[in-house]
């Protein structure tokens, strides 16, 4: 069946269309196609001239095709992003409980840590002299573990998920470096589809924000911040993962670790053991000079890169 399509941005895109008689069709903005002058294309450019270039690009195969996620993937994706939701939730709850407690003086001090059984069950036992602000502790109470509820079988679904035969192979190769598991590696495998789009490690960390920007003028070389900009869950992840890299001897593997590691090939292994040392030193130097978070990001822009090569098998 015939069919029309106005092309009117220049910024790049793709176009989706369903296959008919098994034959696929992809399409790709012509403003990246290699041939003819670039001032031309700049000054005349209409859908006719389009058409052409498009219908030059598949005559001759010279269009680069595109990966375009599968309906398997998009909806594993949006189940783990909701999933995400509700652990942010979570942090609100843990927050809002917390602060409850400090308006009225009450202050845990058995432990440092928060969230325990032993903090838990002081909550429970706390009584802030008011029969209202009682009820109110004890809803925030219900709703942490409800939350706390939902994530458990929000995990075990994303771990069964994990095991498909789609995701099995790639979800036990991520899983070798230090800081991640079943849900991180299939969170970064759906978001991200086709690792090969990326030219290189570097182009894979800037698309997920984790490269500093820059703001020079002339001879002035100022560099910022990271850019953040492309796929913020994959790179709060990331962020997520460098956190482990603070802590633990450099050198030494943990029994999860190599359980985790088991099964895979000892090339992959090895590779992932160079990347694990290489990034455990980084962040103790980084950090003996500079501050904690500084530390944790650069960490999480070179796991991008290891993350890169083991997806793209560069693992030499």
């Amino acid at each position: 069946m015939p069919f029309r399509v106005r092309l009117r941005s220049r910024k790049p895109w793709v176009l989706s269309l369903p296959s008919i008689n098994g034959a696929e069709r992809r399409l790709r903005h012509t403003g990246s196609n290699d041939d003819g002058n670039d001032e031309e294309k700049k000054k005349i450019k209409n859908d006719k001239r389009d058409a052409a270039n498009i219908a030059k690009c598949l005559a001759y195969n010279t269009y680069s095709p595109v990966y375009v996620p599968t309906g398997e993937d998009n909806a594993v994706k949006e189940y783990i992003r909701m999933r995400n939701d509700t652990k942010d939730t979570l942090k609100r709850i843990k927050q809002q409980t917390l602060a409850l407690c400090t308006r009225h003086g009450k202050k845990f001090t058995e432990s440092k840590n928060k969230w325990t059984q032993r903090h838990i069950a002081w909550l429970k036992k706390l009584d802030l002299g008011d029969a209202v602000l009682n009820d109110t502790l004890r809803e925030y109470l219900t709703l942490y573990h409800q939350a706390v509820d939902k994530i458990e079988v929000f995990d075990k679904r994303i771990a069964e998920m994990a095991k498909s035969e789609r995701y099995e192979e790639k979800v036990k190769k991520l899983k070798c470096f230090i800081g991640i598991k079943e849900h991180m590696a299939l969170a970064t495998i759906v978001e991200i589809g086709d690792f090969a789009r990326f030219r290189t490690a570097s182009n894979f960390a800037s698309y997920i924000g984790l490269v500093p920007g820059e703001d020079s003028s002339g001879e002035s070389v100022q560099r910022t911040g990271i850019t953040k900009a492309g796929n913020s869950h994959v790179r709060k992840l990331l962020i997520e993962a460098a956190q482990c890299y603070s802590r633990g001897a450099i050198g030494t593997k943990s029994q999860a670790l190599k359980a985790k590691q088991d099964g895979n090939d000892p090339k992959v292994i090895a590779y992932a053991d160079r990347a694990n040392e290489r990034l455990k030193r980084k962040c103790y130097r980084i950090m003996f000079k500079s501050k904690r978070n500084i530390a944790v990001t650069a960490v999480a822009r070179e796991l991008a890169c290891f993350i890169w090569g083991m997806m793209t098998d560069n693992v030499a």
